[in-house]
C-alpha cells in the first residue's frame, strides 16, 4: 500500500482515467478486463479499507449499472447495434466500478461541500457519456433529451452514492 495520501489519490485518478479510456476505446470485454486489472492495482496500492471499499464499489456499480440499463431500455442511450440491450454492457459496468473507487479517494473533495455534487454531477456525468459517444462507444439517439435525462439521473445518483458512503461506510468518508 502507498503511504502518501496524495500519491494514492494521483494513482487513483490515473487508474480511473486510464480505465475510462480503455473502456470507451475498446467497448466490450477487453476494456472491462483492463479495468479489472486496474481495480486489483487500486485495491493493492490505494485502498486502506479494502473490504469496506469493495462493498461500497459493489453497491455503486450495481446502482449505476441499473441506471445505465434503464437508460438503454428507454432509448436515452443506444449501443448502435440496432438490437435491444437487455443488460448493461460489461464495459459500462467496469466504468462504474472504477469510478466508484474515486469517491473515496481522488474525487473525495467533492463531498466536502454539500452543494458541490448537485452542481458538478449533472454536468460531468452527461459530459462523460457525450465524450464516449464521440468515439463511438455509445450513442445518444436524441442529443438534447438524452443529455437532460443523463443530467437528471446524475443529479440524483451521485449525491445518493455520496450519502450512502457517508452513512453505510463512514470509514471511507474522511
Amino acid at each position: 500500500m502507498i503511504a502518501s495520501e496524495n500519491a494514492r489519490n494521483i494513482l487513483n485518478f490515473l487508474l480511473f482515467q486510464a480505465g475510462w479510456f480503455a473502456c470507451v476505446l475498446y467497448p466490450g470485454l477487453a476494456g472491462a478486463g483492463i479495468v479489472l486489472v486496474f481495480l486489483v492495482v487500486h485495491f493493492a496500492l490505494v485502498s486502506q479499507h479494502r473490504v469496506t471499499e469493495l462493498q461500497f464499489v459493489g453497491l455503486g456499480t450495481v446502482a449505476g449499472s441499473v441506471l445505465d440499463g434503464i437508460w438503454f431500455r428507454t432509448g436515452i442511450l443506444d449501443d448502435g447495434t440496432g438490437g435491444e440491450v437487455l443488460l448493461t454492457p460489461p464495459w459500462l459496468v467496469a466504468i462504474w466500478a472504477i469510478f466508484m473507487t474515486t469517491l473515496s479517494h481522488s474525487l473525495n473533495w467533492i463531498s466536502k461541500k454539500t452543494w458541490l455534487p448537485f452542481v458538478l454531477a449533472p454536468l460531468a456525468g452527461p459530459f462523460a457519456y457525450w465524450s464516449a459517444s464521440q468515439v463511438g462507444a455509445v450513442q445518444l439517439p436524441q442529443l438534447v433529451p438524452s443529455l437532460i435525462a443523463l443530467g437528471l439521473g446524475w443529479l440524483i445518483i451521485f449525491p445518493l452514492l455520496l450519502f450512502a458512503r457517508k452513512s453505510l461506510y463512514p470509514e471511507l468518508a474522511r
